[in-house]
């Protein structure tokens, strides 16, 4: 079993850290709420008064905190992880930061000579409990091998998400869309609701066609992830849709601002010439505009 140091003790911190403890790792603890300490300090784990004793003996720490500028003070501020931290240790930040602080801090530590990936985690507080979390590991094959056996005491599945920095990546783009998608959902609910409509009505029908589905698992493979962009529905129709949408929305007093703001890449695509193509090629639009090679025709 291993020593591991744990900082980071909020709901899902202290979950997971009661996790290792279960399954016999000898866990050093910190937090700066001494009370969420002393819980797990009591089931088995060791408190620390000080970021750095976090780290002595450590085979691997830990950082589950709320903030990229967080992290950094643990492990590299003044008595922060690094002071204490033997070579052959591996750091694993399991927070959601920003990408780029990421890399800077695999960087950083590496300079130091350091080993760190990151393992942000999908799911809820429920399934940190329980040890079934999605984790997003990001780091070289031989880090997540030796970290595969914590990440088993935590998740029910981990996804090697390609390399160093990849991890985070992963769990920003999963969740912006999700939550972007969450405010769209609810535009599209309250318009329903708004007309009359029935809510188990628009529901049957929108969790059959790619509005509930998702278009990763219905139009794109067929289309565009295929180089295709030959009309199943064309741009020009979509757009034509989405504007009596927002226009019956205005009518009725609904805001639609996600709504509004995915008419722009439409008006776009159709003035860069797609009106014909298939409605999938807002993707390569999108590339267009990014400076990056599109892939279909």
């Amino acid at each position: 079993m291993a020593t591991v140091g744990f900082i980071g003790l909020g709901q899902m911190g202290a979950a997971m850290a009661a996790n290792l403890i279960k399954g016999g790792h000898d866990l050093n603890l910190y937090d700066i709420n001494a009370d969420a300490v002393a819980a797990l300090a009591a089931k088995g784990g060791k408190a620390c008064d000080r970021v750095a004793a976090v780290a002595e003996g450590a085979d691997f720490v830990i950082t589950m905190l709320p903030n990229g500028a967080l992290v950094r003070s643990v492990l590299l501020g003044e008595e922060g992880v690094v002071a204490a931290l033997k070579k052959d240790a591996l750091v694993i930040d399991m927070s959601t930061i920003h990408p780029l602080e990421t890399d800077g801090l695999i960087a950083d530590l590496a300079a130091k000579g350091i080993e760190m990936m990151e393992a942000p985690v999908g799911r809820t507080s429920d399934h940190a409990i329980a040890g079934t979390l999605l984790i997003l590991a990001g780091g070289t094959k031989a880090q997540i091998e030796r970290a595969q056996p914590l990440f088993d005491l935590m998740g029910a599945e981990t996804v090697d998400a390609g390399g160093p920095g990849k991890g985070i990546r992963v769990k920003i783009i999963n969740n912006y869309m999700s939550i972007a998608l969450n405010a769209l959902s609810a535009e599209a609910i309250a318009l329903a609701e708004k007309i009359g409509l029935d809510f188990d009505t628009a529901m049957a029908v929108m969790s059959g066609t790619p509005a509930g589905k998702g278009h990763f698992t219905t139009s794109w493979p067929n289309k565009v992830l295929k180089g295709d962009l030959s009309p199943a529905f064309m741009i020009d129709l979509a757009h034509k849709d989405l504007g009596i949408a927002l226009d019956l929305a205005n009518q009725v007093g609904v805001p639609m601002p996600m709504g509004a703001a995915s008419r722009e890449l439409y008006n776009m695509s159709r003035i860069a010439g797609r009106g014909r193509q298939d409605w999938t090629a807002v993707l390569e639009q999108l590339r267009d505009l990014s400076d990056m090679p599109t892939k279909a025709n």
